[in-house]
């Protein structure tokens, strides 16, 4: 069987709302990547500027089903743009041969924060002293590290990860942060997702990695969590804002400990007051934020009484 590739290119505020309709027909999951990052730029220690565009690819199998699923994903498309600029979806023909790792040639190494290198499992990268890992395969599962939802989230986990944390990260995708979080000393970390693959691909990059032994990594949901009256020092959640403020709704809060700290990610800046009013409304105090382009990632914490 042939594939096709969908590829857009879009501004950062628009990324997370287009990767989330691709998700719904991407076959090997979706990819999110920056343009305009000079080759070997990520190795040279530099400050690499932000991207004015992403480029998000996805990719459906070439049968008869194929021209339905274009007709479907531009009317969704088109019925976006009534509310912000949407662009035109490329296609682009994949050789059977081809198609499982054609993602993979717009997937480099990159350093974010001030230790964290995060590098695909087919590259081969010499590590400086100081450098703290993260070896991937994210397979069909989100958190490749390239959109800054995540990168932020990893700057933050840098600043806040302290020895004996108890750690959840609440939508663990790829397992990036979850990885990242035990490397940076955390613990112990619960590592939860709604869909069996992001759990499969968490457990086999935290074994990839050699933290198998410090991540549980399950199938659930906050209400899951809720049910158990876990607590933990601290918790990640990089999802959607929408997403984030449904969650506040059901009681997130109580899943941090007094004193704890949250960290979120997922929101554009347009978002930020919504989220933040979600977010004491459930019991956390937003302190900080983190902003790279359009996204936000806000710091909060559980007060001690």
């Amino acid at each position: 069987m042939n594939w096709i590739e969908i590829k857009l290119r879009v501004d950062g505020e628009s990324a997370e709302a287009v990767a989330e309709v691709l998700q719904r027909y991407g076959h090997q999951g979706v990819s999110i990547e920056q343009e305009g990052i000079e080759q070997g730029k990520w190795d040279d220690g530099d400050i690499v500027p932000l991207p004015d565009k992403l480029t998000i690819r996805a990719y459906i199998p070439a049968d008869k089903r194929a021209e339905d699923s274009k007709i479907r994903l531009e009317n969704v498309l088109g019925h976006m743009s009534m509310m912000y600029p949407m662009p035109k979806p490329e296609y682009i023909a994949v050789k059977e041969t081809d198609w499982a790792e054609a993602w993979k040639t717009h997937y480099h190494p990159i350093r974010i924060g001030k230790n964290l290198l995060i590098r695909p499992l087919w590259i081969d990268v010499e590590l400086q002293s100081d450098d703290i890992e993260l070896a991937l395969d994210p397979g069909m599962a989100f958190g490749t590290g390239t959109h800054p939802t995540t990168q932020l989230c990893l700057i933050a986990l840098e600043a806040r990860v302290q020895p004996a944390m108890r750690i959840l990260d609440l939508g663990c995708g790829s397992g990036i942060l979850s990885i990242a979080a035990v490397k940076l000393g955390a613990k112990s970390l619960l590592a939860t997702d709604i869909d069996p693959i992001a759990v499969k691909a968490t457990k086999e990059n935290a074994e990839q990695n050699g933290v198998s032994e410090k991540i549980t990594a399950e199938v659930g949901s906050l209400a899951d969590l809720l049910s158990t009256s876990q607590q933990f020092d601290l918790i990640v959640v990089n999802i959607l804002a929408r997403i984030i403020i449904e969650m506040c709704a059901q009681g997130l809060g109580q899943v941090v400990r007094p004193g704890g700290i949250a960290i979120f990610s997922g929101i554009i800046d347009t978002q930020i007051d919504d989220v933040e009013q979600a977010l004491r409304e459930t019991g956390l105090e937003p302190y900080q934020r983190r902003q790279q382009g359009d996204w936000i990632t806000i710091e909060a914490r559980r007060p001690e009484n």
